[in-house]
């Protein structure tokens, strides 16, 4: 059976498109939302970075004038800490993958939704794809995690 479940993490927009996707706000949200359905069961999620005011005071302060983004003086969870939260639940329910050699884990397709960014934040977008990716490569699959652009409403 194929898998149409769509979570897109955003704490300001919603897409247009809000008949296939599951709107969540915020970190807490997120993991909730993620743990009621499991991993096995969601086809795509969409993240956002900056999931609150200091995040997009960072994001105005430093990112847009300066291109650096300092997590010290984010508050709330971001996206990022998202990417994270998802790489160590894949591993809590999957354990066994931990001690697998690359040639094995080639073998044995991961099923883990497909993840894409949607955050106008660069560096932030960069963090999170290059978490995503990197825990992809080391599985030995392949690297898909992209910015994407979801129309949206503000």
């Amino acid at each position: 059976m194929a898998k149409h479940t769509r979570i897109y993490l955003d704490d300001v927009r919603t897409p247009i498109d809000t008949e296939s996707w599951i709107v969540v706000r915020n970190y807490n949200e997120f993991v909730a939302k993620v743990t009621e359905l499991g991993l096995h069961a969601i086809d795509v999620i969409s993240l956002d970075h900056d999931l609150g005011d200091t995040a997009m005071q960072e994001y105005f302060n430093n990112v847009s004038k300066n291109y650096k983004l300092d997590y010290d003086n984010i508050q709330e969870k971001t996206g990022y800490d998202c990417c994270k939260w998802l790489v160590d639940q894949f591993y809590d329910t999957n354990p066994k993958r931990l001690t697998m050699n690359r040639i094995d884990k080639k073998s044995y397709p991961i099923n883990f939704p497909s993840v894409v960014v949607h955050s106008a934040n660069p560096i932030g977008s960069a963090n999170m794809m290059g978490y995503i990716n990197n825990f992809l490569m080391n599985e030995g699959q392949p690297q898909t995690c992209i910015r994407v652009n979801i129309e949206h409403t503000v």
